[in-house]
């Protein structure tokens, strides 16, 4: 049985042996990588490394299952772990931001911001394992007390644990602070007062909040790096700045050079990561940024940034300046390069795809049964039971085949979420491109299938440029029927969400009870 590690690592373009034996022959060679390490949504990563394996965990907004998971050897070339949580833990409803991993005495911790079912505030919870691979337990709400809590980060003070985090709505007199208190031992639940770290400045770049802060001690200093401004959708103003203190109650300076990283056309908007030291002593920032091309249409993505130290003045600065870097040395001997692609027909083959969901509707019901992915309507909307696929960059090609279906409608869906989306697929005797936009929707165009193919398995097909200019198009599985088959084309500027890119996939929506049958689906990236 093929697994889903081999679905997802697949095709090996560069192999670890013939890196390491070029640089044998040349230890001169510089060996490099490029940005993105880890492609598609990823936003607010935390990183961090466990002998000689790093581990990193990403927000996953409205789509379960919530925050996943990778792993590396070389901090840029990852595989696909799997989620923190396969099933939402129950006090949450969506809002699954900046989670952050810790590991302590063979146990990893994830502290992460969900919003609360009772009252739609966002709060941070805690969740332990002792093996990825199996997910974790939750414990429920770690912080709870202040109007919004968000963004935690962990940390360790002379074997004191101590749980930092972006405090809203303390009192009337004052605003957005970073707050720390101390942990019990066993990393659960906060036993110590709080106290201030930084709080934003309300004129310039920190105008809009001071948030996602990644905290490590080098030298006699605490260091933080910290993100100000918009972080998120077309009119982000992401940028990062640094701040130390010789304690971690304070006080802390911040750096006069500050911001210390801000965007480009080639990265724009870069923040919110976590800072985390190789085995030779180099410091690389795993955090995200928008691609300068696809933008808000493929999210914001993991990027890696090397800092260098001024040891005269102890502070540091990033190695290739103030904007992140298209391409830099590597950390370590470059390993596989990860193939994204994959194609999977479900009458002979095992694998399964990572599909995502959106969590303000039931987990969708599917299985592979009878040689299909069989999704059943339960949700009798538009774009309900969707079932998703993170884009990893926007130029690519999704292709599904679908069984015939009385009064169920079979589409491949790029969605934004269940109000905004957009549709092309099978009903009955008719392919139709449609749209959901605020809510409203309209069907664009439609064609009827010829009476001798209304039968027959129909493949869907959808070629995306840039995430946003879209091209549908159908025809019949091993028949050649050019002259009967009509491509249209539709640009999508609306269709990112402020916090998260679109996701591409499959859904099965109709008045009835039912299942679609979904035989097989392409995902091909230019």
């Amino acid at each position: 049985m093929k697994s889903l590690s081999c679905l997802f690592s697949l095709f090996l373009v560069i192999s670890f042996q013939a890196i390491a034996q070029k640089q044998k022959a040349n230890p001169s060679l510089v060996v490099t990588y490029r940005n993105p390490v880890i492609a598609g949504d990823f936003a607010d990563p935390s990183v961090i490394r466990v002998g000689d394996t790093y581990y990193a965990v990403g927000t996953s907004s409205e789509w379960g299952p919530a925050y996943p998971i990778y792993s590396s050897k070389n901090l840029t070339n990852w595989e696909y772990v799997g989620p923190v949580f396969s099933d939402l833990p129950e006090w949450t409803m969506g809002s699954y931001w900046a989670p952050e991993l810790y590991f302590r005495d063979g146990t990893f911790y994830c502290y992460y911001t969900a919003r609360r079912k009772s009252d739609k505030q966002s709060f941070i919870g805690v969740a332990s394992t002792k093996d990825l691979k199996r997910g974790f337990k939750d414990h429920g709400i770690i912080i709870e007390w202040t109007k919004e809590a968000i963004d935690a980060f962990v940390v360790e003070d002379n074997g004191k644990l101590f749980i930092t985090w972006k405090a809203y709505g303390l009192d009337k007199d004052r605003g957005i602070e970073i707050l720390g208190a101390e942990l019990a031992p066993d990393g659960l639940k906060v036993v110590g007062k709080e106290f201030t770290l930084i709080k934003a400045d309300a004129k310039g770049w920190e105008s809009g909040g001071a948030e996602g802060q990644s905290i490590f001690k080098r030298g006699n200093y605490w260091y933080m790096l910290y993100s100000g401004n918009a972080c998120c959708g077309a009119e982000c103003d992401y940028q990062v700045g640094f701040a130390r203190a010789e304690k971690l109650q304070g006080p802390w300076t911040k750096y006069a050079g500050n911001p210390a990283l801000f965007g480009d056309q080639t990265w724009k908007c870069p923040g919110h990561g976590t800072v985390v030291v190789t085995p030779d002593d180099r410091y690389f920032y795993l955090h995200h940024a928008y691609n300068g091309v696809d933008f808000t249409f493929s999210g914001r993505q993991g990027v890696l940034s090397e800092l260098v130290w001024d040891e005269a003045t102890k502070w540091p600065a990033f190695r290739y300046g103030k904007t992140t870097p298209a391409q830099a040395e590597a950390p370590l001997a470059l390993g596989a390069v990860i193939n994204h692609n994959f194609s999977i027909n479900y009458n002979s083959d095992t694998l399964k795809a990572p599909w995502v969901y959106d969590v303000s509707f039931p987990k969708p019901n599917f299985e592979v049964q009878h040689g299909a992915l069989q999704i059943e309507n339960i949700n009798h909307i538009k774009t309900g039971n969707f079932l998703g696929l993170t884009i990893k960059n926007g130029n690519y090609t999704f292709t599904t085949e679908v069984g015939a279906k009385k009064d169920l409608s079979q589409n491949i869906i790029i969605y934004g979420d269940a109000n905004n989306a957009i549709g092309y697929g099978v009903r009955d005797s008719q392919i139709a491109l449609w749209q959901m936009k605020d809510g409203v929707h309209e069907v664009i165009k439609s064609q009827e299938i010829p009476e001798k193919y209304k039968d027959k398995d129909i493949k869907l097909s959808l070629k995306s440029r840039y995430g946003r200019f879209y091209e549908f198009s159908w025809d019949v599985k091993g028949q050649k029927i050019d002259s009967l088959t009509s491509s249209v084309q539709i640009e999508t500027p609306w269709l990112p969400r402020w916090d998260r890119a679109p996701r591409v996939g499959i859904n099965v929506s109709g008045d009835g009870a039912g299942k679609g049958e979904i035989k097989a689906v392409q995902m091909k990236y230019d």
